[in-house]
């Protein structure tokens, strides 16, 4: 049963500004994985910004509490390059307490703009989840 959805849109050039303006923020907001392709590369601003993203869609499909941490999710990549989520900590907590035991989850970037859809599975958990 679907517990939560989310969805955001980030414009990628905005968000690579705010990482350039900013010192710390791509650690604050990324984990070191996060930050590099498979190979090592740095990613892309487009890359980044779908990733966060997909950061801002996971609190929305889990009711927006503000006290998650950005490093309790993170984007990984599957073997055939698929992306997927790893959470743990907060995120892991909230997941736990809406009965979420599986997500989903979609990312693209194009024409300026970066975007994620989150879909969080589950059963009722101790809040009550439908």
């Amino acid at each position: 049963m679907i517990v939560g959805v989310g969805i955001d849109v980030v414009p990628v050039t905005r968000f690579a500004e705010s990482l350039e303006r900013t010192p710390g923020l791509r650690d604050r907001l990324f984990t070191a994985d996060e930050q590099t392709t498979p190979s090592g590369s740095p990613r892309t601003a487009e890359s980044l910004a779908a990733r966060f993203a997909a950061k801002e869609a996971v609190a929305k499909s889990l009711g927006a509490p503000g006290s998650l941490h950005w490093h309790d999710v993170e984007v990984m990549v599957g073997e055939r390059g698929r992306p997927h989520l790893e959470v743990r900590g907060t995120v892991a907590k909230r997941a736990a307490d809406l009965g979420i035991s599986s997500w989903h989850l979609s990312l693209s970037h194009d024409g300026g703009i970066a975007s994620a859809v989150v879909v969080a599975e589950g059963g009722a958990g101790r809040e009550g989840a439908p």
